[in-house]
């Protein structure tokens, strides 16, 4: 992000801020359930008090020096090798059409994640209107391209001591004919290439600048007259209309206009904070009135979830979106909001999922790395439904549990995203995308879910569906003939080298062809 975007885009934040807390100062706090506030550990002690659990084990560190270190041993990682069967309904009926899928067995698995994962999204979850801030023609590269930056009021009139405002910038092409696909990405928007004021508006501005500063500081006026020519605000630099076509080291979103498509980025801390301490604040916080969660309640991944379908909201009245060509992107913690968002909302059309370890497309009853008890034992347990904290209980009123006691695990969440296009992505340990992202546990939950792209006609891997015996591709060795696809590259914790695979693997199966103006 260019410095000055992002000194722009936090000034506005700080204006909308100032503004909500203005707003909550005018507001009478003893008309409404007190707004609770808790530190994480305290926020997580009461969810184990309403499950009865005494104690949790700790998550195993990622320094494989520590005594504690994390399991990178084969031979040890799998105590319970069996997977649920993603083709068997509960009462031990096999799953053998599409409709059985979409009526039975497939609710079951919602179900399943809803209590015991990710936690369910409560039927009073309010509206977001959405407004534009900033709409500004600018260039990305050679590319004319019309973005807005978007605030998503979400309405808070239950509960006014909780604000919550959804960031977003949207990036459409303007040299081709619409409407387009859109990739949606999770991460921090910035408008990409503001437009800049003339060389004489300019002027003005560092002007009255100058003036502004000397009447806030009369000191100033001696500075000033010491560097006569100085310029206080100066043009950044502008579209390079010589500069190269985008190739496959371009930035991700240059790809992306390249190639026809454009994007929208959504920042998912202004839906929930990445933290136990704000679980009864965010959309969370404001849904309960300011109390703390029961062990169904949704957590922090639902909620970014839930934050990229409002999105969706809006792009569906863009005229230029082709609405049922929208793609969500994630990396990491974000990766796993993305497939958890592709696997609840139908509407998303694709997913490109990014190095999402535990929670996302890695299996759960793998014990290699990053384990249940790193999610549910230690600070990213927000991330979850309260529920979840039983599958990290080492004493507790119902004993035990594991990752292996899980109704459910990850091939089933990347099940339910079938049969739109699934891309999985990793890459290499030695690049900085961790062994403790278990690369080899999510490889066997994309082989496992294939049956069901494959039940509903779509095309998977192309391998066997059996995950004891398939072995993870070498690196560079991309799974990209179906509507399933999986792709390591030789990177680090990023899926950007991917993108170069990924938009065409796309644009074939959503039969996107760039149409120039």
């Amino acid at each position: 992000m260019k410095p000055m975007c992002r000194f722009l885009t936090l000034v506005l934040w700080a204006v909308l801020s100032f503004e909500a807390t203005a707003q909550q100062a005018a507001i009478d706090s003893s008309k409404y359930p007190r707004l609770h506030t808790f530190t994480a550990a305290e926020d997580q002690a009461q969810m184990m008090q309403q499950l009865g659990i005494k104690k949790l084990r700790p998550g195993p560190s990622g320094n494989e020096n520590a005594p504690n270190h994390a399991n990178y041993d084969e031979a040890t990682a799998n105590p319970c090798p069996q997977l649920p069967e993603v083709l068997t309904t509960k009462s031990g009926k096999k799953v053998t059409t599409p409709e059985q899928w979409w009526k039975q067995r497939r609710p079951e698995i919602v179900e399943d994640f809803e209590r015991e994962m990710y936690g369910r999204v409560p039927e009073n979850t309010p509206k977001v209107n959405w407004k534009v801030k900033v709409t500004d023609n600018e260039f990305v590269g050679r590319i004319p391209v019309i973005a807005k930056h978007m605030i998503g009021e979400v309405d808070n009139s239950a509960y006014p001591l909780v604000n919550v405002n959804i960031n977003m910038v949207v990036v459409l092409p303007q040299n081709v004919k619409g409407p387009v696909p859109v990739m949606m990405m999770l991460g921090f928007p910035s408008l990409p290439s503001p437009a800049q004021p003339s060389l004489p508006d300019l002027e003005k501005i560092n002007i009255a600048f100058k003036e502004m500063m000397i009447k806030q500081d009369p000191e100033m006026k001696a500075i000033f007259e010491k560097y006569p020519a100085y310029l206080p605000i100066t043009r950044l630099a502008g579209p390079s209309f010589f500069a190269p076509p985008p190739n496959g080291d371009s930035p991700p979103t240059e790809q992306l206009l390249a190639a026809g498509w454009g994007y929208c980025t959504i920042e998912p801390n202004s839906i929930q904070a990445d933290n136990g301490a704000g679980l009864t604040r965010g959309i969370i916080g404001l849904v309960n009135k300011g109390q703390p969660r029961s062990p169904e309640d949704w957590g922090a991944l639902r909620a970014w979830a839930w934050g990229a379908s409002r999105a969706l909201d809006y792009l569906e009245t863009e005229p230029q979106v082709n609405a049922k060509q929208v793609g969500i992107e994630g990396v990491s913690r974000y990766g796993k909001a993305a497939l958890v968002a592709m696997a609840f909302d139908q509407r998303f059309a694709l997913g490109l999922i990014g190095s999402s370890g535990k929670g996302g497309a890695t299996l759960q009853r793998r014990v290699f790395g990053e384990a249940v008890e790193s999610l549910a034992g230690s600070g990213e347990y927000h991330w979850m439904a309260g529920n979840y904290l039983k599958y990290a209980a080492a004493e507790a009123k119902f004993g035990e549990k594991t990752g292996c006691d899980l109704p459910v695990d990850s091939h089933e969440l990347i099940a339910l995203a079938a049969p739109r296009p699934t891309f999985i992505s990793y890459g290499i340990p030695e690049k900085g995308d961790a062994k403790w992202l278990d690369q080899t546990g999510s490889y066997e939950a994309t082989v496992a879910a294939g049956e069901v792209f494959k039940l509903l006609g779509a095309k998977d891997l192309g391998v066997s569906n059996d995950y004891n015996t398939e072995r993870m591709p070498p690196v560079l060795t991309g799974l990209l003939d179906g509507e399933l696809a999986w792709r390591q590259h030789d990177g680090g914790h990023t899926d950007a080298p991917n993108f170069q695979h990924f938009i065409p693997w796309a644009s074939k199966l959503l039969e996107y062809e760039r149409m120039a103006k």
